[in-house]
């Protein structure tokens, strides 16, 4: 099972992740997960959201230039070693991670974790088969 994630190019300046942001907004879309990491030059804004495809196309007609990654999002306890006991099974599959992010809020004793894949069907397949449980955009609906 694997997610849709919006990935935006934005200027390394003030006032640039407002206008996505309020686009989205003035459209209703609900936002699940979003993080931003940055260079000197510029800033990717990644965002997990109720209806990408809405979201996508109302980023576009708007201007702005919307990239349709897949990712995969996990839930797995939020504890000390969570995170590890996921990383091992990624390892012994050879998957490559490209980037990870985490969120808690409203998952009780779970955290989720969002990994982009070098091969996110192997990677899926090999955290199903160890037992890990795969988060749907519908899982993070519920919980938001």
């Amino acid at each position: 099972m694997k997610l849709h994630q919006l990935s935006l190019f934005l200027e390394n300046k003030p006032k640039q992740m407002r206008t996505p942001i309020r686009i989205l907004a003035d459209a209703g879309v609900n936002l699940i997960a979003a993080s931003l990491a940055d260079t000197r030059e510029f800033g990717i804004l990644r965002l997990i959201v109720g209806d990408w495809e809405k979201a996508k196309r109302t980023l576009e007609e708007a201007g702005c230039v919307v990239n349709v990654t897949e990712v995969v999002a996990i839930e797995v306890p939020d504890r000390p070693g969570g995170l590890d006991s996921i990383l091992t099974v990624i390892e012994d599959a050879n998957v490559n991670i490209e980037y990870m992010y985490a969120f808690t809020s409203g998952r009780e004793d779970k955290a989720v974790l969002v990994f982009r894949f070098e091969d996110p069907d192997a990677a899926a397949q090999a955290l199903q088969k160890a037992g890990v449980s795969l988060v749907t955009t519908m899982d993070l609906v519920d919980h938001t």
